[in-house]
């Protein structure tokens, strides 16, 4: 029999490792906190393990098995128990949960990237974990609920937010038993320094007023303020809710849904050309210039498609307020394209859960998507230049945002013109020679 003592270092690890476990990593860290939970143990005895001494405050009484969810693998644990009171190694586990800290991450970032919890089972136990169930994972994920819940709580007093995108998903959630749908409504802002923020996240269960208006009054509850500009998709009740919490901010109606709209109005072989037109007011190189075109695309478009007319000329002030901003913010203003691009990520990963158990879950999910967007943006470059930026503040304080025409002007005016080429069409009576008609005589 080989000698011990003689034995160099790499000798005696790999006999202790061929009595254990083939996996050399998971072996080491178990005989590690072995070794260290048995020398505590010894500490709060006052002498070692079955040697008697008169240092002795306390007896060791056999262990507990304990399951350890690792990186490593599951690793089953040996805790030592005591005659009198209770040893927990603390510094390694957490008291009710038997999962390290770092494969908790693990976990919860995969929830957040949208991987569902059987295929989160499966991806564990193919790092040597017996499993995890559904509820576990769920459980996992909870810990980011105090993130998601600082994130949303934090104040927004810092900076001002001249201009505001707003947009809800519907999402399925179980309430009472029952499948419902919910919607899941998010603000995004730019600053005066031009980066995009994340500003709130919540559920209301339908979209309208009662339901925007306390999301927006939350909002300015925090501190948000120096808001010009909401661009949003015309919403229920939400031109209403800002106009009553964000005073004398104005409204821009997404012009990509307005578009959409337009065209229900005209038969489908119409549609294209008529796109092409609608797209053609936003083309322009100045705000007189798309008032304009409005106006001529307003008269093209009575005399054979009248209902696309008359959205043209009443949403008019909705989907052309961007003409009161500085022109290199057009692009960015005049639709909810930027807040879409946002949807998409969060329908991506939203998608794959289905219907969620409350509404707790959807904000707990969406939040921390929302949270890993928000950092990003703050260490990619400016949405808006600093330059653009002092130009709408200088134009702000000295009343120098051109004006749009007045509403009911341009109403009258527009109306007046399709008048005009209506009885130009069918022939003006006006123009037409009237015979005069007899005068009566009066009875004697």
């Amino acid at each position: 029999m080989t000698d011990v003592d003689r034995m160099d270092l790499p000798a005696v690890l790999g006999n202790v490792l061929e009595e254990t476990d083939p996996d050399v990593l998971r072996s080491m860290v178990r005989e590690m906190a072995h070794m260290l939970m048995e020398a505590e143990a010894d500490g709060l005895c006052g002498a070692p393990k079955g040697i008697p001494s008169p240092d002795r405050v306390n007896y060791r009484n056999g262990y507990r098995e304990r399951r350890w969810d690792t990186r490593a693998g599951t690793i089953k644990l040996a805790i030592p128990k005591l005659r009198k009171g209770t040893y927990f190694p603390g510094w390694l586990l957490e008291r009710r949960k038997r999962s390290e800290r770092a494969l908790v991450a693990v976990v919860a970032e995969a929830y957040v990237h949208g991987v569902s919890t059987r295929k989160v089972d499966d991806v564990i136990k193919t790092l040597g974990i017996e499993g995890i169930s559904k509820s576990q994972v769920s459980d996992l994920a909870k810990s980011l609920d105090e993130m998601v819940a600082s994130f949303r709580n934090r104040r927004l007093d810092e900076h001002a937010y001249p201009y505001i995108w707003m947009d809800a998903l519907v999402m399925k959630a179980r309430e009472c038993g029952c499948v419902v749908n919910v919607a899941c409504v998010v603000a995004v802002g730019v600053t005066e320094h031009g980066h995009r923020e994340v500003l709130g996240v919540d559920v209301i269960t339908r979209e309208d007023g009662a339901g925007w208006t306390a999301f927006l009054r939350e909002l300015k509850a925090r501190g948000v303020s120096g808001v010009q500009l909401v661009t949003s998709d015309a919403h229920c009740g939400l031109k209403d809710a800002i106009a009553s919490t964000f005073v004398g901010a104005r409204w821009q109606r997404c012009r990509t849904h307005f578009t959409r709209n337009v065209l229900t109005r005209v038969p489908k072989s119409a549609q294209g050309a008529v796109a092409t037109l609608v797209r053609s007011i936003f083309e322009q190189g100045s705000a007189e210039e798309v008032w304009a075109q409005h106006r001529r695309v307003v008269e093209q478009l009575t005399d054979n498609f009248p209902k696309a007319a008359d959205m043209l000329i009443d949403a008019a002030e909705e989907v052309l307020a961007f003409t009161a901003f500085p022109e290199e913010h057009w692009r960015r203003i005049w639709s909810n394209n930027p807040q879409e691009r946002l949807n998409r990520e969060l329908r991506r990963r939203t998608d794959v859960v289905g219907i969620f158990p409350n509404r707790d879950a959807i904000i707990r999910l969406v939040g921390a998507i929302l949270i890993e967007q928000h950092d990003e943006w703050q260490v990619a470059r400016r949405y808006l230049t600093i330059g653009s930026l002092e130009k709408l503040s200088r134009n702000a304080a000295e009343g120098a945002l051109p004006q749009p025409p007045d509403s009911h002007t341009a109403r009258r005016s527009q109306a007046g013109s399709r008048a005009t080429k209506s009885r130009a069409k069918r022939g003006n009576p006006s123009t037409q020679t009237r015979t005069p008609a007899p005068k009566r005589q009066r009875s004697a």
